[in-house]
């Protein structure tokens, strides 16, 4: 089976807060049409890789790549011009606005109005609870809806990249199982993703290769089913002890 060409490559890169470094050396790459998970424990730099991605904050050291060119500095508006778009933690929203104005947000860098419009009906299609509720006000929804109209947002930005920054978190099981049945049919669709999952197990289940992260660094990485067997994934991320 051929590698898929290379969509989003990321060479040492380090990035410091504070004289702390959050990430050190990373070395990640996620091909074009892969679902790519990167899971670790909280504080060991997930997040930070994504906002490095995105432009969110600044690095230290090291490149990143994106289709085949670098954009390290790059101002965030102009990476979702490009297709790099991220849902981040915590959502996002605008909650004073309706669903339906918060999904055109996601299309305000496209001038092709009708393709916005037919983007945004696919939405709906996914999402059909967001369609009985377009005109609510985003405030108001449940954590689960925001989660969906925060996704939502993000394809009617058209990404090439999409970046998901823990997108299951405090969501009940029902939720979650809808959530991670979009993010299939997304893939499905062709969007390469960087999944980004405290629920590890159901990550690795979901993507194609995954990276394992420890203060700031890559330990492991591999095919996803690799890493799901692997004792030491098993011991410190799916809840399963460790053979003597």
């Amino acid at each position: 089976m051929n590698q898929p060409d290379t969509l989003l490559d990321i060479r040492q890169l380090d990035v410091t807060y504070g004289g702390i470094r959050a990430v050190r050396a990373l070395d990640l790459s996620v091909g074009q049409g892969e679902l790519v998970s990167l899971i670790g424990a909280n504080g060991a730099g997930k997040s930070t890789t994504l906002r490095a991605i995105c432009g969110l904050v600044p690095i230290a050291g090291g490149e990143i790549i994106y289709d085949g060119k670098p954009i390290a500095g790059t101002p965030s508006y102009m990476l979702v011009r490009r297709g790099v778009v991220m849902v981040p933690e915590g959502r996002g929203i605008f909650g004073q606005l309706t669903i339906e104005e918060n999904l055109a947000m996601g299309g305000y860098t496209r001038s092709d109005k009708a393709a916005v419009q037919s983007d945004t009906d696919h939405v709906f299609s996914l999402f059909p609870r967001l369609a009985e509720r377009r005109k609510q006000s985003a405030g108001t929804l449940s954590g689960g809806e925001q989660q969906m109209l925060a996704m939502g947002r993000a394809m009617v930005s058209r990404p090439r990249l999409l970046l998901l920054d823990e997108p299951s978190m405090g969501l009940a099981p029902l939720m979650v199982e809808r959530i991670f049945e979009v993010i299939r049919s997304i893939a499905a669709e062709g969007v390469t993703i960087l999944l980004i999952e405290q629920n590890a197990r159901l990550a690795l289940e979901t993507s194609n290769r995954g990276y394992v992260m420890e203060s700031g660094q890559i330990i492991l990485q591999g095919p996803s089913g690799q890493l799901l067997d692997d004792p030491k994934v098993r011991a410190a991320y799916l809840g399963e002890e460790e053979a003597a």
